[in-house]
């Protein structure tokens, strides 16, 4: 059939397009399911003063208080360029202290404040209502909780 064209899809083309689906990227539900729980934690702190990553700090801090920042950017997977400004309005607020280690000047210390610790109490609620909010089983969050992870601490 002469003059007419022979159009077959290609196979590898037609997956290529497929990977580029907003269905089928991981990254999305993640981001979007990240945005969303996070977002649920903001009427619980705004009582308290505090952002999400600001809270994240506080976690860290009421679990091992004291550390350097290079210790809590580890746990949080955040670097220092994000949690310098961060440390630093906490501090102007009273609710933590940096001090440069004794042993090391050029390691800086990160400490709770009287009021920085006081703060445990009052947020003591927030991980329940939180869990009442995100609609998984004990297991399943057990499971995604794993998950998520096993990707965090991929090389």
């Amino acid at each position: 059939m002469r003059g007419e064209a022979s159009v077959k899809p290609d196979k590898t083309q037609a997956s290529a397009d497929a990977l580029l689906l907003l269905e089928n990227q991981l990254c999305f539900p993640l981001y979007a399911a990240a945005r969303k729980i996070t977002g649920l934690y903001t009427p619980l702190l705004k009582p308290l003063g505090l952002t999400y990553t600001q809270y994240l700090v506080f976690l860290v801090l009421w679990e091992k208080d004291g550390i350097s920042i290079g210790e809590l950017g580890g746990r949080l997977f955040l670097d220092s360029g994000t949690l310098t400004p961060l440390i630093r309005k906490l501090e102007a607020r009273g609710l933590i202290e940096r001090r440069r280690s004794r042993e090391d000047e050029r390691i800086v210390l990160i400490s709770l404040t009287e009021e920085g610790r006081a703060l445990r109490e009052k947020a003591r609620k927030i991980p329940v209502k939180i869990a009442s909010c995100v609609p998984l089983s004990p297991e399943d969050a057990a499971d995604f909780y794993r998950l998520l992870y096993r990707i965090l601490e991929a090389d």
